[in-house]
């Protein structure tokens, strides 16, 4: 049917109404077109290596080991930093590491202070 949005999980066409749901007849995804527009509309939140959501100005810790690409410089475990800023690109955290410098670090590798 023309007009039915395609599956969120597989991407099919082939999508249809049952009741108040939508489904996917080749992956078996279930979901409720309302749910699915409010989740469109919603930012992206960032969340750390827990899951725990993170916003600007938070301060985290590293959980990893971190090479500096172009660097002999290794980001320890442990290592704190405070104020980050969001960003939207490949890295989620722009922040500034003592004795390294400006950084841009994976909200994976870090967890909330």
């Amino acid at each position: 049917m023309p007009g039915l949005p395609a599956c969120p999980q597989c991407a099919s066409t082939y999508t249809y109404e049952d009741g108040a749901l939508l489904v996917c007849p080749e992956c078996a995804h279930e979901w409720s077109p309302a749910a699915a527009a409010a989740a469109e509309d919603a930012p992206p939140q960032v969340r750390d290596a827990h899951g725990t959501p993170l916003a600007d100005g938070d301060s985290v810790v590293v959980v990893k080991d971190l090479k500096v690409k172009g660097s002999s410089l290794v980001v320890k475990v442990g290592t704190k930093v405070r104020n980050i800023r969001l960003v939207d690109s490949d890295h989620d955290i722009d922040c500034r590491i003592e004795g390294i410098g400006q950084m841009g670090l994976k909200s994976g590798f870090v967890r909330k202070a």
